[in-house]
């Protein structure tokens, strides 16, 4: 299995929120109701918003490729003092074999290259089998935040921080 971790470029975005859209309608009817997923896939997971991010708010995206075909993603971003993983997504047949481990490990080489000490992310506190993910690759739940989306909808979310 041969795992490639590829910068998304701006004739990709395109492709990035089909790969998106896919993986988030497969995964989060556990958490969210369809109304929800559909308006946060448009509001952070669009072709449009995902532009927005990169030109505008400091993103990089990155699919995870194996064997040739795009079985996830992750987004990043970079703070004044920690890098930001914003979204770390894989195809429900590759979850579990050790893709996130590897994406992880990139992400943190994306941070160490940047000069960062911490990386932070924001989870749905209700996503137990992620949480116990980031736990496990050491990060440390630091706070909790509830975030107006805007539609009446809510992120209930743990802020989780992990230190290089």
């Amino acid at each position: 299995m041969e795992i490639l971790f590829n910068k998304v470029e701006q004739n990709s975005i395109k492709a990035l929120a089909e790969l998106a859209s896919e993986i988030w309608h497969e995964f989060f009817p556990c958490l969210l109701t369809a109304e929800q997923i559909d308006y946060m896939v448009d509001k952070f997971q669009s072709e449009k918003a995902m532009q927005k991010q990169v030109a505008d708010e400091n993103y990089t995206y990155y699919f995870i490729n194996i064997d040739g075909q795009n079985t996830g993603y992750f987004g990043i971003a970079d703070r004044e003092e920690y890098l930001f993983l914003s979204k770390l997504y894989i195809k429900k047949d590759y979850r579990h074999k050790g893709v996130g481990t590897l994406a992880f490990n990139k992400i943190k080489e994306i941070a160490k290259e940047h000069g960062y000490s911490k990386i932070k992310l924001t989870v749905n506190k209700y996503n137990t089998n992620t949480i116990n993910a980031y736990n496990k690759y050491g990060f440390k739940t630091v706070a909790s935040a509830e975030t107006d989306i805007g539609s009446g909808f809510i992120m209930d979310d743990y802020i989780m921080e992990y230190t290089l």
